[in-house]
């Protein structure tokens, strides 16, 4: 079998594996507090409709957007225990994963996947009315193995995802930049996103986290900012992880990968 990943922009990606169509980090409006979507639209809703489940890295707002997940409807919400437990309070359904746990997702159609928690590193900016726990998910389903990094910095625990997994890593989303053109800690830069791809040994890797929200300011900021970072993930990968295939997709786009092929365009 084969997964589709569409790209929606940010950290939201649509994963059709196994028979399951799996949301990360759905930002489905115009906006995630005071930032702004690029272009000012949002993603088209048959590009994200008919979820089964929906993964949530942390709570910050460009990740859990709460008008985005109701949108969604009433679809499981896989997240870390504290953060499940906030998820719930907001009426949503809020599904903890213990370190460990694998979770069984099972598609309308009959598919079924297997998703788990592995480690991230996000400890920067703390917020005071929302549990601050951060993870990245494996999700194993039709023979793929796909890792979603979440938001992290590097960090040696990092090489541990496919032990955790159980299985190589077929697919990585990878955060690659930000909302600005600075990152601030716990974030990934283009290299360091690249050394980390080769670090797992995913041999697909999909940048995310760039060129989709900006502050209202971004105006008075350099010009062309917000497309680097895709274009200097793709350079890096070529110079630091030769055994890694870059994927970069701009909002809307797809790309499907199979077992033992490189990504091609959906």
């Amino acid at each position: 079998m084969s997964a589709q990943v569409r790209w929606l922009g940010h950290a939201t990606v649509v994963l059709d594996v196994g028979g399951v169509r799996i949301v990360t980090d759905p930002l489905l409006r115009r906006h995630a507090g005071v930032l702004r979507r690029r272009g000012g639209r949002a993603p088209s809703a048959w590009g994200w409709h008919r979820a089964d489940a929906v993964l949530v890295s942390h709570l910050h707002h460009d990740h859990a957007e709460v008008g985005s997940l109701r949108m969604l409807g009433a679809v499981p919400v896989l997240a870390a225990p504290s953060s499940a437990s906030w998820l719930v309070r907001q009426g949503l359904r809020g599904v903890g994963l213990a370190p460990g746990e694998w979770r069984t997702v099972r598609g309308t159609a009959g598919g079924a996947a297997q998703v788990r928690t592995v480690p991230a590193e996000h400890g920067h900016r703390p917020m005071p009315h929302r549990p601050n726990a951060a993870t990245g998910f494996v999700v194993r389903g039709g023979g793929l193995t796909v890792w979603f990094a979440g938001d992290t910095g590097p960090f040696p625990g990092l090489a541990r995802v496919p032990e955790l997994a159980g299985a190589p890593i077929d697919l990585a989303l990878v955060p690659v930049g930000g909302w600005g053109p600075r990152l601030s800690g716990g974030h990934l830069d283009p290299v360091e996103a690249a050394r980390v791809c080769a670090l797992v040994g995913a041999r697909v890797a999909v940048p995310v986290h760039w060129g989709t929200l900006h502050a209202p300011a971004s105006r008075r900021l350099p010009p062309g900012w917000m497309d680097r970072a895709g274009t200097a993930f793709e350079a890096a990968v070529h110079r630091v992880a030769p055994g890694v295939r870059a994927c970069v997709l701009r909002p809307g786009e797809a790309a499907t990968v199979a077992p033992g092929d490189d990504a091609s365009d959906a």
